[in-house]
């Protein structure tokens, strides 16, 4: 009886030392933003999972200089030479347009970035609002896409915040 309890004791042991061991695993996902209506905009998408949190990063060159917007679009439809196949704004909570953690906004309400003279931008957000193939259907940003603007978000105007033509594009797919 004594060995049988001390094997179960070890055994607990292994399983608790493997469960924190995948607590902090990184679950990532690159992918590249292709050029879209006539542009040479491109770059880099990053969205990195850890801990119940999403950390997206996105480097985009090939922009012209000033503020643009950045979304995340309904559907993972990059094949319009224009990207409008990538449908709205991702909006599964359905709320209104806005800006990103003020008020109401849809889930895929990124926000503005700044491209430099030289037509390079960068944008960082983390948020616990996404996940990456978690099957929640109001978190999962798989079988999306990221769409970035010819102009700035005005985080007003319905449903689109008037941001202008799509830039470039890229389906959030494995």
């Amino acid at each position: 009886m004594r060995k049988i309890i001390l094997a179960s004791l070890g055994i607990l042991a292994l399983t608790a030392g493997c469960k924190t061991k995948t607590e902090g695993k990184v679950n990532e996902l690159k992918i590249a933003l292709e050029p879209k209506s006539d542009t040479k905009t491109k770059g880099t998408v990053t969205f990195s999972e850890k801990n119940g949190t999403v950390t997206f990063t996105a480097n985009i060159s090939g922009l012209t200089p000033g503020v643009h917007a950045i979304h995340i679009h309904e559907k993972s439809d990059c094949s319009a030479a224009d990207g409008s196949s990538a449908g709205g704004h991702w909006n599964p909570t359905f709320k209104k347009h806005g800006k990103w953690g003020q008020g109401e906004y849809h889930k895929g309400d990124i926000g503005n970035f700044t491209a430099d003279a030289e037509g390079n931008g960068k944008i960082v957000l983390s948020t616990d609002e996404w996940c990456i193939g978690c099957g929640d259907e109001t978190k999962d940003i798989l079988g999306k896409a990221i769409i970035v603007h010819k102009g700035a978000d005005d985080f007003t105007t319905q449903p689109t915040g008037n941001a202008g033509g799509h830039v470039a594009c890229s389906a959030i797919i494995r």
